[in-house]
């Protein structure tokens, strides 16, 4: 099988309606959203020098907040911003033209694993895609495709679900809360707790995020940051 499948055919549902609404859905689901990015771009820049570097984003589409908070940190360092949704590429894009960072980023409309395999990173993200891929097998290939295209001792910060949602009933309730804080019906909330527990099944769990990290190529996984389900990692290319 290709592998570049999985990634894509979970790009598939996040079509232009999609897109449109992702950025304020995506500070709802995730408490902690823009603390979460600034700490991610805190340790990248305090892993590597502020010389030229080129960085690649995986699951780029959205809201572009990765390469926003990291490129105010580190002014010399280039982006690769890959996504197979190209509504989401295209979102992602338009944003970084308006903050006047165009010239520093390059838009690459296929999955990260679709990149030239001679191509090398000094650094990389992988941030709220690992649980839209439902396989385990086809979420270690792609984490072996990133490591893959990292220098050695690269910093890679990844960024997930983990659990299984119905395993942590007070989670996910606190979860629903989250979007009745925000003002959304109950008709609608109810819808959304239906759409989580049919969506792609995150890691089962923080233990076989950092087993499948090892297994990848990554060593010295350090958690910086949680909230409920979310978790993030910084990990570094063996």
């Amino acid at each position: 099988m290709n592998q570049a499948l999985p990634q894509a055919a979970s790009a598939a549902k996040f079509d232009t309606s999609r897109a449109a609404e992702y950025e304020t859905q995506s500070r709802i689901a995730l408490a902690g959203y823009d603390a979460c990015h600034e700490l991610a771009a805190c340790l990248l820049a305090a892993s590597l020098d502020a010389g030229p570097k080129s960085v690649l984003i995986g699951g780029a589409g959205g809201t572009g907040q990765e390469i926003l908070t990291t490129a105010r940190l580190r002014p010399q360092w280039t982006f690769t911003a890959a996504d197979p949704s190209a509504p989401m590429l295209d979102q992602t894009m338009d944003r970084i033209a308006a903050a006047g960072l165009a010239d520093r980023v390059r838009a690459a409309p296929c999955a990260a694993e679709d990149l030239p395999a001679g191509t090398v990173f000094d650094a990389a993200t992988l941030i709220g895609v690992l649980h839209h891929i439902p396989d385990d097998a086809d979420k270690l290939r792609l984490l072996q495709a990133l490591s893959a295209r990292l220098a050695p001792g690269a910093p890679f910060i990844l960024a997930c679900n983990r659990h299984r949602y119905d395993s942590e009933p007070l989670f996910l309730e606190a979860w629903a809360m989250r979007w009745r804080m925000a003002g959304v019906d109950e008709a609608a909330v109810h819808a959304k707790l239906g759409k989580i527990r049919q969506g792609a099944a995150p890691p089962a769990s923080e233990e076989v995020v950092e087993q499948m990290l090892a297994q990848a190529g990554f060593v010295q996984p350090k958690r910086f940051f949680s909230s409920l389900f979310w978790c993030a990692w910084i990990a570094f290319k063996a």
